[in-house]
């Protein structure tokens, strides 16, 4: 009887454990960038760079692994010169105060690396139809190369996260900054400098911090970034702070020495990154959406190069309340 008792405790505590879910990697071929976000509707909205850095696509679905399926609805297309006519790239889609917002960087045809941010919005309760309307340049205080802007609330304040080459640098690099947004298009006071190239795997080929994601979870907030050239070398930092401190004082933020996520050889994934956090549908579970190739060597300029396919796996959590995202898992095709 006894025996019994532990037998039907331990199939009550199987029964109770979410199954983790099987990501059939890569879940779209030739898609950087990517970023996805589940709506109240049940829906996953995916966006992500073409490699023809021409337009803007969306996808919906109610399963990750039907995305490279989902039919890739165009919603916006480059100008044909002037000011968002080239260099269209990692486009992010936000649900914000009953609409929705793409945030993207743009260059021109004449300067395609003359880049800046800019904002599209649509009030349809279904973002893949209705009229995006270009609501123009997210300013953020000064005009130099700036891309990969990101937002999120905390409480009632909603803040941006940014990439920007620095004002007065006289080093060619790009770094991470922070400002509140005072409306969905348009922040409000100075941006703070969060994290700049420091250490040697943040400098491999190009000084780089850029590609801000944010995840609030165990009373912090964590802000991975991507470092270096876009090769086998590119991985993700992260910076934390504890969510009660003031966002916006630079001291607050620890940043992690070494990177968080990077190369795996073993598994045929090359320069992981440019990341994203979703959930599963139930939102028990977290999701690191990034993208990665599964060659090292490359031919020519690794932006030329199309082969970024999107991935997603889970992250766990150590007993810290810090996440773990592990190495990048084997696509499906190499598992065994």
């Amino acid at each position: 009887m006894v025996r019994f008792a532990y037998a039907l405790a331990a199939a009550l505590m199987v029964s109770h454990v979410t199954a983790a879910p099987v990501f059939n990697n890569p879940l779209v071929q030739q898609r950087a960038d990517p970023q996805v976000m589940l709506h109240s509707d049940g829906y996953y909205y995916f966006t992500a760079t073409v490699p023809e850095y021409d337009r803007i696509e969306l996808r919906r679905v109610k399963d990750l692994n039907d995305l490279g399926k989902a039919d890739a609805k165009t919603v916006w297309r480059k100008h044909a010169s002037g000011v968002m006519s080239a260099n269209i790239w990692a486009p992010e889609i936000h649900y914000i105060d009953g609409k929705w917002y793409l945030y993207f960087t743009a260059g021109r045809a004449d300067a395609p690396f003359d880049i800046r941010l800019y904002v599209l919005e649509n009030a349809s309760a279904n973002p893949l139809e209705g009229q995006w309307t270009e609501r123009g340049q997210l300013k953020t205080g000064w005009e130099t190369f700036s891309l990969d802007a990101t937002t999120f609330a905390l409480g009632a304040q909603r803040y941006l996260v940014w990439t920007q080459r620095p004002a007065s640098s006289t080093e060619h690099l790009t770094a991470i900054y922070m400002a509140k947004m005072d409306s969905p298009v348009s922040i409000t006071g100075p941006a703070v400098l969060l994290s700049k190239p420091e250490y040697a795997w943040e400098r491999i080929g190009f000084n780089v911090n850029e590609a801000p994601a944010v995840l609030v979870k165990n009373g912090r907030v964590f802000l991975t970034y991507s470092a270096s050239k876009t090769d086998a070398n590119y991985a993700l930092g992260m910076l934390t702070a504890d969510a009660s401190a003031n966002l916006l004082d630079a001291k607050v933020w620890k940043k992690s020495p070494t990177p968080v996520f990077t190369t795996s050889a073993a598994n045929g994934q090359y320069g992981p990154g440019h990341n994203a956090f979703t959930t599963t549908p139930d939102g028990k579970q977290d999701v690191l959406i990034y993208h990665a190739r599964n060659y090292r060597d490359i031919s020519g300029d690794p932006l030329n190069d199309p082969n970024r396919h999107t991935r997603a796996q889970l992250i766990h959590w150590r007993g810290d309340g810090t996440p773990d995202f592990g190495t990048p898992v084997a696509d499906v095709a190499r598992q065994p």
